[in-house]
């Protein structure tokens, strides 16, 4: 009997549904390193947008909305975020990243296409962002140089805090490594190292601290700087309200003793 030849597209074809849908005990390699890529490219994108973005006061962007409804997709841009962020963070928004993935695999990469979510959308607002045209202030000098090595301080901090709460976790390879393993994701216990022996919520902190050490002020960036350091202020008690359902006492002990955002001399986590 002649075998079928395919065609380029019938062959390209093939191999995309191989990788999506692949028949059972194949495939899961391809789906684990399919969606690492995907993950790191896009949170490096988006990482990267954002620090760009911010050192120049959110000036110099894609957007081009006519005013004066720029604001208004502008503020849209900064909602997005924190709504998709903490309703997928919900059981509702668990059970619904349990499905993005393969039938087989959804679960097991829910943390990992949380984080290309994640990154997809901090990419969409720092590309996005239409500027407003207005510069208030640009440093210059000695304090130019100040405020970029506090810029730079307050990134590395937002990168220790994060390896702090579990790397795997908050870059969103957690789950494609375990399905590499072939095992269930296995998710850090309750962060008390490292800053989280300082204050509760250095990750928030951190990231506040990023939206108010740049070298170039605009409407623009006080705009987002406002809206986003109350997000870090307020969103926290939801993740607290949390992680006291899953540690219980334990994490009670550890509120009683670590102050939430600003350190206190002498005040810190003793197990």
């Amino acid at each position: 009997m002649t075998e079928r030849v395919l065609t380029p597209l019938q062959r390209f074809w093939q191999l995309f549904t191989g990788i999506f849908h692949p028949p059972p005990g194949r495939g899961r390699i391809a789906v684990a390193l399919l969606y690492g890529v995907v993950c790191h490219l896009t949170f490096a994108a988006g990482v990267i947008a954002m620090i760009v973005a911010m050192f120049f006061g959110m000036s110099e962007s894609f957007g081009t909305v006519p005013k004066p409804w720029a604001w208004l997709a502008n503020a849209a841009l900064i909602a997005q975020f924190p709504l998709a962020h903490s309703l997928l963070l919900t059981k509702r928004g668990m059970a619904a990243l349990n499905k993005l993935g393969p039938a087989r695999y959804g679960k097991t990469l829910a943390t990992t296409s949380f984080a290309i979510i994640a990154s997809l959308q901090l990419l969409a607002l720092f590309t996005l962002w239409t500027p407003s045209g207005i510069v208030w202030w640009r440093a210059e000098g000695a304090v130019f140089w100040i405020i970029c090595a506090a810029y730079a301080g307050s990134w590395l901090l937002l990168i220790k805090a994060s390896y702090d709460a579990g790397a795997e976790l908050q870059s969103g390879a957690l789950g494609w490594m375990s399905l590499i393993q072939k095992i269930k994701p296995r998710f850090p216990d309750m962060p008390t190292t490292g800053l989280f022996r300082h204050i509760r919520q250095p990750i928030y902190v951190s990231f506040a601290l990023t939206l108010w050490t740049v070298p170039v002020w605009t409407p623009d960036q006080l705009f987002l700087a406002i809206s986003y350091t109350a997000y870090c202020v307020a969103a926290p008690r939801l993740k607290e309200k949390r992680f006291s359902g899953m540690f219980g006492e334990r994490f009670k002990r550890y509120r009683a003793q670590v102050p939430y955002m600003i350190p206190k001399p002498g005040q810190r986590w003793r197990e």
